[in-house]
């Protein structure tokens, strides 16, 4: 039988309290630096996932770059093997207003680096906005 290696409900808490704020203000160097060399990171816009820091980094650019302001708040954390359930909301200013979230992603850890990253949400919201 293994032992259960996962953060915590405290502990997820306490490492989005320094993680979701990098998510914000767009200085994607600051927020790729959560993530390990070999990490893995998919959302709904690449389903595929990008692969290593460096091409995390690259996409964090042109994200962070496309959305400054927005703002991910942890809502409540579940012990995963390896990690932890992030669940978030996110308020999201657009040139169509303002579009509010709720998702969850997925975070495993290595270190105290982030491994594996996965996010899921209903985007449509979203882009609509983008198309407004």
């Amino acid at each position: 039988m293994t032992s259960f290696d996962g953060l915590g409900e405290a502990e997820a808490r306490a490492f989005t309290a320094r993680w979701l704020p990098a998510w914000t203000g767009n200085d994607p160097e600051r927020l790729a630096a959560f993530y390990a060399d070999d990490a893995v990171y998919r959302d709904p816009a690449v389903p595929r996932g990008v692969r290593g820091r460096e091409e995390i980094l690259s996409y964090f650019r042109r994200l962070l770059g496309r959305y400054p302001e927005w703002v991910w708040t942890n809502t409540a954390a579940r012990p995963l093997d390896g990690g932890f359930l992030n669940y978030w909301h996110a308020v999201i200013p657009t040139a169509g207003g303002v579009v509010e979230c709720d998702g969850v992603c997925t975070v495993t850890l290595r270190d105290g680096l982030i491994t594996r990253n996965e996010v899921f949400f209903d985007r449509s919201v979203l882009l609509s906005a983008m198309r407004s």
